[in-house]
């Protein structure tokens, strides 16, 4: 075995083993008090569905260890086997070294990887989530949006791809900073689009609404400043009974969307709250910031791109064949990438969680002022985690690698510390 498959080898194992420690440890957290509800909570969540979140948790947990136990099982397989590079001289032979003919070998390539986890997706969504009660999706509508998205990947991802080839050959050594510039413009684009263009094409958004709720949210929105031109309801309980809202796009583009499940479980002043923080958000400059840091990270990503498209060992490592002169080396680079990355990116999760978080409170600082008191985004953020069968007790470790959002007590304990 060559010294980059070693390395590989290494990072796999740790990435796999750390994840199992924190799921473990998480879960033990989570499972050494199920007899009673901690006094925190208890003035909002009974016992049987304090316990009814543990069990949640717990299945998660399992499911999500055994899930990452053979995700890696295939990665190694596909590498260590070269079944990657079989998968790449196969396609090529039939679709060409050509630029249309290695884009259409990328995404086939990629989407013939995805399959093998489909069978967990499948899993997730009709045993551990109906479960619980959360599924409300069938079968047929699972296997629609399946190929919805893969028709739309392609009509995306393929001219996307072949123009990210076609700049390889074009601009010489220096391909990565027109690469980086064409995908975070793209980025840009895609703020603004997948609310707009895309999302309607799995679930239908509607604007909210003539009645009270509708003008106590416009109310606050003129209140703090926030020039809104709709609120979209979305129909997300088609599919899942969670809860949740977000807010999408800048400028004249800006949309902030509420679940239908979120409107049905909440007061109005508590979805003032909800609305109040995600205006908080762009009042506060939180998408730019974390479009700064993509941009970032991007630029990063394709500078290794850059040098590991001129470094003949690294395909070699993984059993590809050296090109002949002339035709075009990124695919195979893209395709190891694609697959590798996430064993490095794993081990930043923490950097980017703390952003997030720092943003969250911030946001909640925001709505809890709108608000004139921390109670009303208290009592939605109480209800979220109660309907969402949310784990009230995460382990502080595993929370500060894993979690974009702070948990419950610690949000509120902000709020009434600022």
């Amino acid at each position: 075995m060559n010294t980059v498959l070693v390395v590989f080898v290494v990072l796999l194992v740790l990435k796999l083993g750390t994840s199992i420690v924190l799921d473990m440890l998480n879960l033990r957290h989570a499972q050494a008090r199920t007899s009673e509800v901690p006094e925190s909570f208890r003035d909002f969540i009974d016992l049987p569905t304090y316990q009814k979140s543990i069990a949640y948790t717990t299945a998660k947990t399992r499911f999500g260890i055994v899930s990452d136990l053979y995700d890696a099982g295939v990665l190694a397989v596909v590498l260590l086997w070269g079944i990657l590079a079989c998968f790449y001289q196969l396609f090529s032979s039939w679709f060409g070294y050509g630029i249309w003919g290695q884009a259409l070998v990328l995404f086939l390539v990629g989407l013939v990887l995805s399959l093998p986890s489909m069978p967990f997706d499948y899993w997730s969504t009709f045993k551990l989530e109906e479960r619980f009660g959360f599924n409300k999706s069938t079968r047929k509508l699972w296997l629609v949006d399946k190929m919805k998205g893969t028709l739309l990947g392609f009509a995306i991802g393929y001219p996307l791809l072949a123009l990210l080839i076609f700049l390889v050959t074009w601009a010489g050594p220096l391909w990565w900073v027109w690469g980086f510039s064409v995908f975070f413009l793209f980025q840009l684009v895609m703020v603004v689009a997948y609310p707009m263009f895309i999302m309607p094409l799995f679930n239908k958004l509607e604007p909210m609404q003539d009645g009270d709720l509708k003008t106590r949210l416009f109310a606050l929105a003129d209140r703090t400043g926030f020039q809104a031109q709709t609120i979209l309801v979305l129909d997300g309980s088609k599919r899942s009974g969670h809860s949740n809202a977000f807010f999408s796009g800048f400028g004249r583009f800006r949309r902030i969307v509420l679940y239908d499940t979120l409107i049905e479980q909440m007061e109005p002043e508590e979805l003032e709250a909800v609305l109040a923080h995600e205006i908080g958000h762009y009042k506060l400059g939180h998408i730019p910031k974390m479009m700064i840091m993509a941009a970032i990270t991007s630029f990063g990503m394709f500078a290794v791109l850059g040098w590991l498209t001129n470094a003949d060992w690294f395909v070699q490592a993984f059993y590809f064949d050296t090109p002949p002169e002339g035709q075009i080396v990124i695919v195979p680079v893209l395709l190891l990438f694609m697959l590798l990355s996430g064993l490095v990116t794993f081990w930043l999760s923490p950097l980017s969680s703390r952003l997030s978080r720092k943003h969250e409170y911030e946001a909640d600082a925001f709505a809890r002022d709108a608000m004139g008191s921390d109670q009303p985004l208290s009592k939605a953020l109480r209800k979220l985690h109660k309907e969402n069968l949310s784990n009230l007790t995460p382990h502080p470790v595993y929370s500060s690698f894993h979690y974009s959002h702070p948990t419950l007590v610690e949000r509120e304990t902000a709020m009434r510390a600022d």
